[in-house]
Formats: structure tokens, sequence, C-alpha cells
């Protein structure tokens, strides 16, 4: 076994998901979560070797978690630990790649807290902890946005007065970009074609969905923008409504803002058309019963996905075909048929037979002979991430 350990934290406003992944070994050494950081419910779960474990943390915080876990990475790790990468979600423009984290990078994620007040400062704050206690040890930032800074002006500029743009910031960033990257490789590589001679449009589809168009390694343009709101529908997130929707929904509801805010990001979705659930397995199963508003947020969802994958297509010079990833990108071979049945013009075609049995981490090509190739490509974002993490620190030796 290679002594090349990476530790890959996400922290999240009350959780922190880990992976001690290893660089020569394709299971991860040991991967958990712990959640409801800050209530007496704190709690850690983790696997190792296929066999499962918990701890109660008593009410812990980031940092009582991260004083649990940290010892646990290094005994599986035997005191081989190489670095610590992190999930940042934004880096504003200021950011195009991995990077070291220093206190301009540190700057960096404060100043971007503005564009993600949900994810960067829980972020932020599982970076410190963990330099507090590991201080010797490199620490890198991968950021969700950095994929994305390969969009030319044209794609990441909204038709707004320039002083928006130069003064506050306001342009499409995009997210889920550690993923769009490792999909886009992964499916280069399963296809037999060089990375950077090669063009896809990528569908991200989980509770957050995004859909991206890669060319030869690069991203060109994606669904999201200013914030993962703007795009496809989502689990409880709307996606793409009308600007004026929120003075709308002022004046003849008398919403503020964050009435309008907490509506279209927790409320909407999957959830709000179908009033059922955000999750795809509970609507497939309710529209086969008959639930007409489940099968209408499916359908919604589909047509879509459809459009925006239609859309993102002006941003190809060809295409080399389409990739399926994400929790529901993954397993929900109904919404890969319906989504290509609103793509006549393109003329793909499934293998029925090959869409079903890609499930459950199953990767492979799903198109009918002769037809574009569609491939399922299982996502691994702390795979990405470790990845970028040790280059970075090889770079830096």
């Amino acid at each position: 076994m290679s002594d090349k350990n990476i530790l890959v934290i996400n922290s999240g406003s009350s959780s922190i998901k880990f992976a001690l992944v290893n660089d020569s070994q394709d299971e991860f050494l040991l991967e958990g979560l712990a959640e409801c950081l800050g209530s007496p419910a704190a709690v850690v779960n983790w696997k190792q070797n296929d066999e499962k474990k918990s701890l109660l943390l008593d009410g812990a915080d980031h940092t009582g978690a991260l004083a649990k876990i940290l010892p646990l990475v290094q005994e599986v790790a035997q005191g081989k630990l190489t670095g610590i990468g992190h999930r940042v979600v934004h880096g504003s423009a200021h950011v195009t790649k991995a990077s070291m984290i220093t206190p301009d990078v540190i700057q960096v994620i404060k100043d971007a807290a503005a564009l993600a007040p949900l994810h960067n400062p829980p972020g932020l704050m599982g970076i410190e902890v963990a330099q507090t206690i590991y201080p010797d040890l490199p620490h890198v930032g991968v950021f969700d946005t950095a994929f994305h800074q390969t969009m030319p002006d044209y794609a990441y500029r909204y038709a707004i007065p320039e002083h928006l743009y130069t003064g506050h910031h306001i342009r499409r960033y995009g997210f889920h970009g550690t993923s769009h990257m490792y999909v886009s490789r992964k499916g280069a590589e399963m296809a037999g074609l060089p990375v950077d001679n090669s063009c896809w449009l990528v569908a991200h589809l989980g509770n957050g969905c995004s859909t991206s168009a890669v060319v030869n390694g690069e991203s060109r343009d994606t669904s999201m923008g200013l914030t993962p709101l703007e795009g496809l529908v989502m689990g409880t997130r709307s996606g793409d409504v009308d600007p004026s929707l929120h003075s709308h929904l002022y004046r003849t509801l008398g919403w503020d803002q964050e009435k309008v805010e907490t509506v279209l990001t927790k409320e909407s979705g999957l959830l709000g058309v179908s009033g059922l659930s955000n999750d795809m397995r509970t609507l497939i199963e309710a529209s086969e019963q008959g639930n007409a508003r489940a099968t209408l947020a499916i359908e919604i969802f589909c047509y879509r996905l459809a459009k925006s994958l239609a859309s993102l297509s002006c941003a190809l010079p060809k295409l080399d075909g389409l990739l399926f990833t994400g929790g529901i990108g993954e397993n929900a071979s109904l919404i890969r048929r319906k989504t290509l049945e609103h793509m006549p013009l393109f003329n793909f075609k499934l293998d029925d037979q090959a869409n079903q049995a890609c499930t459950r981490g199953v990767a492979g090509k799903i198109s009918a002979q002769g037809h574009p190739l569609v491939m399922v490509v299982p996502t691994n974002e702390e795979r990405q991430i470790a990845n970028e993490t040790l280059e970075l620190i090889a770079a830096n030796v």
C-alpha cells in the first residue's frame, strides 16, 4: 500500500463528512459522517473494512468532532498522513484551481461567504479546526466553483449594469465543479478518448442538480449561476423562475425576501410540485401508483433537464457523449429515459437492458448501437479532492 494518504473533509453547518483516501487503493480506508453537531444527538458514524461503527459525541461541536475523528484517521493511516483536502463551496472568481490554504486564501473564503452564506462559514470552520489540530500538515482547499472559471465572459456575465459586475462581483460562478471535473475525465477514460480532445454534456443529478458543457477537460458553461438556485429543478430548489417572481409575491402576498428565498430554496422543486417528497425514489413509486402530482414533478424535472442539456450544446464544437451522474443520474433509469425522449433532434436512443442494469454504482454505456454515446459515470468527489490535493502537495515539495 502506498503511504500517500489524504484526509478529505467536507464541513457543513452541523455536519462533517470525511474520507481517508489512499492513492493506490480503489476503496477508501475510512469514510464517515459526523452529524447533528452542537446538539445532544451529535454522533459520528464511519465505515472501515466494510465494518460500520458509531460513537456518540455528547453534544460536541466541529472542534470536538474533529478531535475524535482525526486520531482515528491517524491510527488507520498508521501515522502516514500526507495532507488534508478541504471541500470549499465558493472561491469567487479569484480561485481557479486547488490552492494551498494560506492567509490570503482564508480571506478569499471569508469574502465569498456573502455569496455562499450557508456553506463557506462552516467550511472555513472545518479548515481552522483541522489546522489547529494538525498545524504541520499541508492543507489544501478544493473549490466547487474553480472548475467553472474557464467559462468565457459571454457565458458567465449577466445582462445587468456593468458596475454590478465590477463592483459587486455579480456573475455566474457554477457549482458541483469537482463532480463535473471527475465525471468528464472518467467518461473520457471509459470511452477511450483523450481528455484534451473530448466534448461532453454532463448531468449531475441529486438533491442538488446541475449540468455542464465540458470541452477538452474545461468547463465552457453550466446551469448554476451566482448561487446554486439557478438552473434545473432540484429536490427542494425551484431552479429558474421569472426574476420578477420575488416582487410579484411581495406585492400580492406580502412576502418579504427571506420568505421568498425560503420557499424557493427549501419548499420548491420536486417537493413543492409533488407535495410529497424531494426523494426521486419516493416520487417514482408514487407515480407508478397513480399519484398525479408525483407524475407531474417527474415530467417537469425531465423536461427542464432536457432543455438545459440542449441549450448547453451551444457551447460544444462537437458532442462525444452525454454523461449521467449523482444519486438520481446513477440510479434512476426512468429519469434518464424520459429526459432523452425530450431530445429527439439529438438522435439519442437507449439500450433498455443496459439502462436498467446501470444502478447502484454500476457504470457503463447505456446508449443503443449506432446512436450517440450515453454513459452512466458514478461520481467520486472525495477521490477528485484527494487527487488534486496530492498533485498540489507534490508540486510544492
